[in-house]
């Protein structure tokens, strides 16, 4: 899912129904039927003349004005009719690609939402497990002495995930978001680990963020996963750090510089994490090295990159936040930060918000068709 930066091109020209008269309805499916062919002659009225009064289209058309109100209401719900605010009788209608757009960035919006709320959730998850692991309830009935379980450091961390790769018979799941300057000493090992679970016929899912795929080493290890088996997708943002065993034991990170992990065994809890995977590995895309696709591949991927920065930069956060976020370094964020400032000619973090949000170039659904930042200036001159 990536944002696009380009501003909508002009409309579709729409067919000449000059003389009052309405293009024949193409047939679909099962040919037209029910509020398919009224929808289309009011559509069609609508773009020859620019009138979205009821009582005029019925006129017009022969048909009832309740019918041709119903057909009006349905088609604004599709984006396909645009009503004047001034002139509420007054409008235009929209092509089906614009209409689609706007819809497809609805969609996007409410699945940033539900995202928004999972992340917030398993916070509050994070913070109920932590309180819980301070406290003794000798006296409640079925409680687990391992169900939640703190890791101090590193080692003991190191030292049960082995236990539980060993231990594992169908599948590993992994959520691995971070800074792209992992060291690439710890990629061998890992790819050791990975090779001896995919062997055994488990199957290995893991999600990370669009920026490892820059990260050379982390291309070598991925091309040689996936050459075993191991599947691999990314996305701008991830949820945070997660490893699940088999649906029985999930790793989520401290909240300390210890690099400890909370180890989680109860049920309920481990189903909810991996309800929040799922829906991010449905909307994530398959890892490509974008050294693989050339020039367009490299660009694209920048584009992207530059795309996301964009809404984070509009939405006020820090370049310490949006570097977490996205995966990469301070520098980088900083230098794409000042990179994007320029060629909007903008002057300040606000005004390129602004210039953002007025060109529409935060409107743009994450997978519509890439289009270039403004050249220098250009957006501040519109």
């Amino acid at each position: 899912m990536t944002d696009n930066l380009g501003v909508p091109g002009p409309e579709e020209p729409a067919p000449s129904t000059r003389g009052g008269g309405c293009a024949a309805l193409p047939p679909g499916p099962g040919g037209p039927n029910g509020n398919d062919a009224v929808d289309w002659q009011v559509y069609d009225h609508v773009r020859a003349h620019g009138r979205l009064d009821p009582d005029d289209l019925a006129r017009a058309l022969g048909i009832d004005p309740q019918a041709a109100r119903s057909a009006l209401a349905r088609l604004a719900e599709r984006h396909l009719v645009l009503f004047d605010p001034a002139d509420p009788q007054q409008g235009r209608a929209l092509s089906p690609r614009t209409a689609l757009t706007g819809l497809a960035a609805e969609v996007e919006a409410r699945i940033a939402a539900e995202t928004a709320a999972h992340q917030q959730r398993l916070a509050a998850l994070r913070e109920d497990i932590q309180r819980f692991t301070r406290l003794t309830h000798p006296g409640v009935p079925d409680a687990a002495p391992d169900a939640v379980t703190v890791l101090p450091d590193i080692t003991a961390v190191n030292a049960l995930l082995e236990e539980e790769a060993a231990r594992c018979r169908y599948e590993v799941i992994a959520c691995q978001p971070g800074d792209v300057s992992r060291n690439p000493a710890n990629l061998e090992p890992a790819l050791a680990r990975d090779r001896a679970l995919l062997e055994r016929g488990i199957r290995m899912r893991s999600l990370q963020q669009h920026s490892v795929r820059f990260h050379g080493p982390t291309q070598v290890y991925v091309a040689a996963a996936t050459a075993l088996g191991g599947e691999y997708r990314t996305a701008h943002e991830l949820f945070g750090r997660l490893i699940v065993f088999d649906d029985t034991v999930a790793f989520l990170p401290t909240d300390s510089t210890t690099w400890g992990a909370v180890v989680v065994r109860e049920p309920h809890l481990i189903a909810y994490l991996r309800g929040i995977f799922e829906q991010t590995w449905t909307h994530a895309t398959v890892f490509q090295d974008p050294t693989a696709l050339g020039a367009e591949g490299l660009g694209q991927a920048a584009r992207d990159i530059d795309a996301t920065l964009l809404r984070l930069l509009a939405s006020g956060l820090k370049d310490e936040t949006i570097a977490r976020r996205l995966g990469l370094s301070l520098r980088t964020v900083r230098r794409r930060v000042a990179d994007i400032l320029e060629r909007l000619g903008a002057e300040s973090r606000f005004q390129a918000a602004v210039i953002a949000t007025r060109t529409g170039l935060l409107d743009r659904p994450d997978d519509a068709d890439p289009a270039e930042l403004p050249e220098d200036g250009e957006a501040s001159d519109r």
